[in-house]
């Protein structure tokens, strides 16, 4: 599939196109703006690729490019894991956010990509003229062997160095695999979104919903991080030195960890740290045992452990047990 683009549209080739972004809800069938010559679709594109086939644009495209490229999204009657994906390629700059939660597929730019940047990474290009990225996820978890254009990669190890100088979104979204990344520097916004395993240690500060949906493995925040960090977690490990706004809203499971007192969100609530706890934190932080001590743990109370929230018609709430 190709097409020449003369604007600059948003969410191209985006697998999240009837999500709402910024109070309007993005229509699968609306024709993307600025074509010159076709009138391809937003989910025309995307069902190209999820059949394996390439698109080639000619011309530059905006934000959220590739958003959750490679995923059989659960919001849409999937089951949430990698699937296959084409290849996009593009005569043109990318805009911020691109590949944000991106699992498969390679995105082939002749220009430059804008930051903050979603979970990729650039390694040495196969096609000549154009720079290539991969998802940090299929770099870490996936059978085929990269060659990084910067950072360090032990792919025996699975031990992954981000030393750039980039922000990067959703780092390590749906990672299945016991990987290690090391982050010096801040990142954006998701960090370890639906992880399953692996761990990510961040020598800076994180953005908003870091741990959001975490499902296993751990990711430790040397700095502060942002709003809603540990939404929905379900599983794995949190910690942090301090965080801005609440944390652990929705909270199915897994514990957080906070060296400053921090405001959960029901149901996360403060709990007595023992000496598992401390265990724990010495082995992710590195911290003695005086100061693993110190840490605050968050995490759902036992008896809310056993059921949820269900909103009724009503308006009302009651508490259901889980099976």
């Amino acid at each position: 599939m190709e097409l020449e683009l003369t604007s600059v549209p948003d969410n191209v080739c985006d697998y999240t196109f009837n999500f709402y972004w910024y109070e309007k809800e993005l229509e699968p069938s609306a024709i993307i703006p600025g074509q010159n010559g076709t009138e391809y679709t937003y989910q025309q594109l995307v069902d190209e690729l999820k059949e394996g086939n390439d698109v080639h644009i000619k011309g530059s495209v905006g934000s959220r490019f590739a958003y959750s490229l490679g995923v059989d999204l659960a919001h849409f009657g999937g089951n949430g894991k990698t699937e296959t994906a084409g290849n996009i390629f593009v005569e043109g700059n990318v805009g911020p956010e691109a590949g944000m939660g991106m699992s498969a597929g390679s995105l082939y730019i002749t220009g430059d990509i804008e930051q903050p940047f979603g979970n990729i990474i650039e390694v040495v290009s196969d096609v000549e003229g154009y720079r290539k990225f991969i998802s940090i996820t299929e770099l870490l978890c996936g059978n085929g062997v990269e060659e990084l254009c910067k950072n360090e990669f032990d792919a025996v190890n699975g031990k992954l160095i981000l030393d750039d100088g980039i922000l990067r979104g959703t780092l390590a979204s749906r990672c299945n695999c016991d990987a290690e990344i090391i982050v010096k520097g801040d990142v954006y916004n998701g960090t370890g979104l639906l992880m399953e395993m692996g761990n990510v240690n961040v020598q800076g500060n994180a953005g908003l919903n870091t741990g959001a949906h975490l499902n296993g493995g751990s990711v430790v925040v040397e700095g502060t991080v942002g709003e809603f960090s540990g939404a929905y977690m379900k599983a794995g490990t949190l910690i942090f030195n301090d965080a801005k706004g609440y944390v652990g809203a929705g909270m199915l499971g897994g514990v957080i960890y906070s060296k400053k007192k921090v405001t959960p969100a029901p149901p996360a609530e403060k709990v007595r740290v023992g000496g598992q706890d401390i265990s724990i934190v010495r082995k992710l932080t590195g911290a003695g045992r005086v100061e693993s001590m110190l840490y605050n743990k968050y995490e759902v109370g036992e008896e809310k452990e056993q059921y949820v929230k269900v909103k009724m018609r009503d308006g009302s709430i009651v508490m259901r047990k889980l099976d």
